[in-house]
């Protein structure tokens, strides 16, 4: 009997892409494994191709003979790929049907041509549909909004926000598109920024450079952890209040939960996250903040087909903003305007434009630095 896990160099080494994998709920998903995947296991990479779902289930599907490695099914999840194979997926047809079913859902669309979408999601949306959350998501939303999106892996999208992160996201309307943005992403040249406010005061700027992986002993969450993947977040105070802070981060990597997890490494816990924060997350003498109070408010990218640099912003959302007055009306009662105005690192920054104010613009800053402030190298 073959060894399974013998490496041969693939029987399609040669073949050409024959154009977009339909990923629709009527067909099996076709995938080209990315020469960089070269000696991951078939699992691992199958995860990073299709995120919607869990590696469980994808390492399911392949025990049971749903996967084929360059047309041999291959029932091994440990086996390894040399980069460059074709692989057929054949999911269950209420399984496809359940997560890739288009739906009509509300979505703020700040841009759109014919190459990227970008939006600006709301609290309460989940990206990807995954375990407890089949339906109802952004990926779901987007097959309604624009159905040429069910041929490009992920409905194009490209990055992730938290359920409860509000703010900018891009997604890529085509497969080339799509290339373009990750490979952009793993140079670290799109810009993200968010504002967050975050209990405690912090005293200025500052850089948490500490790597992140699954907690040792929760492993719904993440942690600081020596084995961790690198992790590097910058931030600078916008605006101090009595017992929390308005900060602004920037990311130089995008691991999950990256600013959740780095803040409450520093004793700075994000406002309202249930996971983190725990009862350090609620607001002095107030309300529980329902979410985390985090908002992706700027992006910054060459777009794919144009090469043009590009910038977006978007003001915090109505609760943000709501519980940031609050805050500011209560630091004003209990110190005076001439203390609030010394809680900015920048005094005249041109981004306090968006601070409380929940429309989102897009820039187009043509051959110009799309940095626009962004904190640190990215």
């Amino acid at each position: 009997m073959e060894n399974p896990q013998k490496k041969k160099a693939p029987a399609d080494a040669s073949i050409k892409d024959s154009g977009p994998a339909d990923y629709s709920a009527n067909a099996g998903i076709a995938l080209r494994v990315p020469t960089a995947c070269g000696g991951q296991r078939l699992d691992q990479v199958l995860a990073r191709l299709l995120s919607q779902h869990s590696r469980s289930r994808l390492q399911d599907w392949i025990r049971e003979g749903r996967v084929a490695v360059g047309g041999a099914v291959t029932v091994e999840p440990r086996f390894r790929l040399w980069g460059g194979e074709t692989i057929a997926v054949t999911e269950s047809t209420d399984e496809r049907a359940e997560a890739s079913a288009p739906e009509e859902i509300p979505l703020r669309i700040v841009f759109e041509d014919d190459t990227l979408i970008v939006l600006d999601k709301q609290a309460g949306l989940v990206v990807h549909p995954g375990s407890g959350n089949w339906r109802g998501t952004l990926l779901n939303g987007l097959l309604h909004h624009a159905p040429q999106l069910a041929r490009v892996p992920r409905a194009g999208i490209v990055h992730r926000l938290d359920k409860d992160t509000t703010g900018l996201m891009v997604v890529a309307k085509t497969l080339e598109a799509q290339t373009d943005l990750v490979r952009q992403l793993q140079a670290r040249s799109v810009k993200r920024c968010y504002q967050a406010l975050v209990r405690g005061i912090v005293e200025g700027a500052g850089i948490v450079d500490a790597p992140i992986g699954r907690h040792p002993t929760v492993r719904t969450r993440m942690a600081v952890v020596s084995g961790g993947r690198p992790a590097r977040t910058h931030y600078r105070v916008l605006e101090r209040f009595v017992a929390c802070t308005l900060i602004e981060c920037a990311l130089e990597t995008g691991r999950t939960h990256q600013i959740r997890v780095h803040m409450t490494s520093i004793a700075h816990p994000l406002v309202g996250d249930p996971i983190y924060g725990g009862c350090a997350s609620r607001v002095p003498q107030g309300a529980v903040f329902p979410r985390q109070a985090l908002h992706a408010c700027r992006l910054a990218l060459v777009h794919p087909a144009s090469g043009k640099a590009m910038l977006w912003r978007s003001g915090v959302p109505a609760d943000m903003a709501a519980l940031i007055d609050r805050l500011r009306l209560e630091s004003l009662a209990a110190h005076g305007a001439e203390q609030l105005a010394e809680g900015a690192d920048d005094e005249d920054d041109e981004d306090d434009w968006d601070e409380g104010d929940d429309r989102a613009e897009m820039i187009d800053v043509g051959d110009e630095d799309p940095d626009d402030g962004d904190l640190g190298e990215q």
